[in-house]
């Protein structure tokens, strides 16, 4: 999952930076609401943390241009405002949730996995495929009950298939979701982490469910034999 945050306090910027990665999202980051608009434009976040007394343009101003575009993330305003109608203020220009500084950051990142799960109409944190279960908030997975340890990347990867099971997902749209802007990875990265990912679910027993379709991109699924 990829995180854009929009925060002018450089401390608390890499706070919730370094919070965020290490509960594995990819993150991009800005102290200036005209460059977070610029990367919110250009990028498919799945949520946005955005504090709302910005240089540039402020948070208000930021999230009604991202709500009158095309792309649809899930936005957290964390903000001192802390009166009642700042909140509703808030919420009633696009904001889903709304975080009063100073906050604690497990509740900020309990609220970032409510949101994510929303956006991708998950109602629990349990993901599963056949025996597959990804636990969403424990970051773990497993095979008929037995763990199968990946990587961050991997993790991320087949955790947004899961979000996304069934469906063919473009390796564009797995990099839009699984790599921050700053990245450096080449253009083969993606298959070579599917190929690892694969490869961990097989030998834990599973059968294929890791699809790949030439020139589209991958699709997560259980196939009927003969397909």
């Amino acid at each position: 999952m990829r995180v854009l945050i929009v925060e002018d306090d450089s401390a608390i910027r890499g706070a919730l930076m370094q919070a965020l990665q290490e509960d594995g999202y990819a993150v991009d980051a800005s102290g200036d609401g005209e460059e977070g608009l610029w990367y919110a434009e250009s990028n498919d976040y799945d949520l946005i943390v955005l504090d709302l007394m910005l240089p540039g343009i402020d948070g208000m101003e930021l999230l009604r241009r991202v709500r009158a575009g095309e792309r649809h993330p899930a936005v957290l305003i964390i903000s001192a405002r802390d009166t009642v109608n700042d909140r509703v203020a808030g919420l009633d220009i696009g904001a889903d949730d709304y975080l009063v500084k100073p906050f604690a950051l497990p509740e900020l990142l309990a609220r970032a996995r409510s949101l994510v799960r929303r956006r991708h109409h998950q109602t629990t944190p349990m993901l599963s495929l056949g025996a597959l279960v990804v636990n969403t908030t424990t970051r773990t997975v497993t095979w008929k009950s037995t763990p199968i340890l990946l990587t961050p990347r991997e993790y991320a990867l087949l955790d947004y298939l899961m979000r996304r099971k069934g469906a063919l997902v473009s390796r564009t749209e797995l990099w839009d979701h699984v790599y921050a802007f700053h990245d450096d990875a080449t253009s083969n990265v993606v298959d070579h982490f599917i190929a690892k990912l694969r490869r961990k679910l097989t030998d834990a027993g599973a059968p294929t469910l890791i699809h790949t379709r030439r020139g589209q991109g991958y699709q997560l699924a259980v196939e009927q034999d003969g397909k």
